[in-house]
């Protein structure tokens, strides 16, 4: 089995496995070099000649096709199906005992640091949300406002913080559509709660979400009118510095998505280091804000400018091995592979890969760069290289 959205040259090269490129070009009656082409995407086949490889390699026809066409690919939906149940109401009847508002509030949080720490957060994820959402919802659903509001308020800061962990799940595992509806329940839940810190912490969701569907116009907007609203928020002054520093990370993404490195560069500059200098490492609502984290951000930066050196040398000062989030580090390290693609070095590459398999296995094979990564070495590498990301898209699922 292959993945469904695996391009057909890369399954071509899948099938032939260990054949000599020249001879099966020979057989089908076509040059090496249209093969080779064809192999690493230069080149679509047309149906005649892709039904001859085929026949060729023992395979049906439509083995050698994708599912989905290559333009536009997006991450494959690995959601799991109990999860977007419970997300849309199959829960327990109304009159199904109630989880008391503690219970709820320490299993949220022993899931985020699951979420945060588990190499294999993606199947726990599986077994602990579908519950947790249910009994969630069912208290948000029974406890009335009128009836007694300080219950009420304390399950709508569990609400809100279940529904920041959803988006962050529901992202990773391709549903961006239901990870933005998640925002936006998080960002009622902390409205209703009259909690200041935790409707800034669902802002800076929000923005997250709307990053990840493409708009960061939004996010910017909807991260700087936060920061505006801590300023008048009573908060005590660490939290707001912390917060506010995150929500100005969201506008740094958001400016550097639309390719306006110098504010982008101008705001870690002046808003987001000097708050992360005040209050220290931290994980304030899980956003991990921090040095380390904006640090990060300047690595990424410069990546995303096209300046993979100099990434890669702010890189090198960089330690993400203690941040209290496994993801942001696993992004980390995918971006300073993403500087050694675009540096064509492909063992420097292969090495990143096989590091963050060993970090976190299951967010590998989930995430769209990473098997772009693999795929690029598989077509372009040294043989040695091109066997062992071979291997490494074989473990995780690409083929």
């Amino acid at each position: 089995m292959v993945a469904p959205d695996l391009p057909i040259g890369d399954r071509i090269r899948h099938y032939r496995g260990v054949r000599r490129q020249d001879v099966v070009a020979g057989l089908v009656g076509i040059s090496p070099d249209y093969l080779s082409q064809i192999e690493r995407g230069l080149k679509v086949p047309s149906l005649p000649i892709l039904h001859a490889i085929a026949q060729e390699l023992g395979v049906p026809t439509a083995a050698l096709l994708a599912d989905m066409p290559a333009a536009g690919r997006m991450a494959p939906d690995t959601t799991e199906p109990a999860i977007v149940q419970a997300l849309m109401g199959y829960g327990p009847p109304r009159s199904a005992p109630l989880a008391e508002p503690t219970a709820l509030r320490e299993r949220v949080e022993s899931a985020w640091r699951v979420w945060q720490s588990s190499k294999t957060r993606f199947t726990d994820m599986a077994g602990v949300l579908p519950g947790l959402i249910a009994d969630t919802e069912h208290a948000a659903r029974i406890h009335h406002p009128a009836t007694d509001p300080d219950r009420r308020r304390t399950i709508m800061r569990v609400r809100a913080d279940l529904c920041f962990l959803l988006r962050s799940y529901l992202r990773r595992t391709g549903r961006v559509d239901l990870s933005i509806m998640a925002a936006d329940r998080a960002v009622r839940a902390a409205e209703e709660a009259d909690d200041p810190l935790r409707t800034a912490a669902a802002q800076w969701n929000l923005g997250h979400a709307l990053l990840a569907s493409q708009e960061p116009d939004g996010a910017e907007q909807i991260a700087l009118r936060a920061v505006e609203e801590l300023r008048r928020a009573p908060l005590a002054e660490p939290e707001r510095v912390a917060m506010s520093g995150a929500l100005h990370l969201v506008a740094v993404v958001a400016e550097a998505r639309r390719r306006d490195w110098s504010a982008a560069r101008d705001r870690l500059r002046y808003h987001a280091r000097p708050a992360a200098r005040s209050v220290g490492e931290g994980n304030i609502m899980w956003t991990v804000f921090g040095p380390t984290n904006v640090a990060l951000h300047e690595v990424s930066i410069e990546m995303e400018a096209g300046d993979a050196s100099e990434a890669l040398k702010m890189a090198d000062d960089v330690d993400a091995s203690d941040l209290p989030s496994m993801e942001r580090s696993f992004t980390f390290n995918l971006e300073v592979a993403r500087c050694h693609h675009l540096r064509r070095e492909d063992a420097a590459v292969l090495l990143s890969l096989l590091e963050l398999e060993g970090l976190a296995p299951e967010d590998l094979a989930r995430t769209p760069l990473a098997r772009k990564l693999m795929l690029t070495v598989i077509r372009r590498g040294r043989a040695t290289h091109a066997r062992q990301a071979e291997k490494l898209a074989e473990r995780v699922g690409v083929f």
